[in-house]
């Protein structure tokens, strides 16, 4: 039976299990949230994202999840800086041109602010700067791919989480808590 666990991945943390970074200042890493032998990250998570990270022990399933040719749908909540209008989005919805090739169409709209746990640290306000929220779904999973885009349309990112991978989703799943599957 193959295992599967949704982690909801808190901001901060190294999506690995050990540090293998700067010495002096250990930094969190999964291994602080999640002792179970054996199972291990389908994808990745920067640190200074948050939100769904999956872990499993079947290597197949792992491929499944992280390898863009499976185009596994991975949708994020995006707070962004500036007020997000119709032709970001249409942008983000075409594919954009990025430094390392173009990326795929996206899956982008504006939503209103979704009702998530506070971040800590909380995220830098400007008060002569709005911010604005959108969903984005991609299907590839380049590094820092949705930053990337957000930054090419005019609205750099200021928290990133990710809300679902395929079919799971973090909703319900405090920070740093995790659901173990059976499947």
């Amino acid at each position: 039976m193959t295992r599967l666990i949704l982690f909801n991945k808190p901001y901060g943390v190294l999506p690995q299990f050990t540090d293998k970074g700067t010495e002096g200042s250990p930094r969190p890493t999964l291994s602080a949230f999640i002792d179970v032998p054996n199972v291990y990250p389908a994808g990745r998570l920067d640190m200074d994202s948050e939100g769904l990270m999956l872990l499993t022990d079947d290597g197949r399933l792992q491929a499944q999840i992280a390898d863009p040719r499976y185009k596994m749908p991975k949708s994020y909540l995006v707070q962004v800086e500036g007020a997000v209008g119709d032709d970001a989005l249409q942008k983000l919805r075409s594919g954009l041109k990025l430094n390392d090739g173009m990326t795929l169409p996206a899956l982008a709209e504006a939503i209103d602010p979704p009702a998530l746990w506070p971040r800590d640290p909380p995220i830098r306000v400007r008060k002569t700067v709005p911010d604005s929220w959108i969903r984005l779904t991609i299907q590839e999973g380049r590094n820092r791919q949705v930053r990337r885009m957000t930054a090419a349309v005019g609205h750099p990112t200021l928290r990133l989480v990710r809300w679902s991978v395929g079919e799971w989703s973090v909703e319900g799943l405090p920070p740093g808590k995790w659901r173990d599957l059976r499947l």
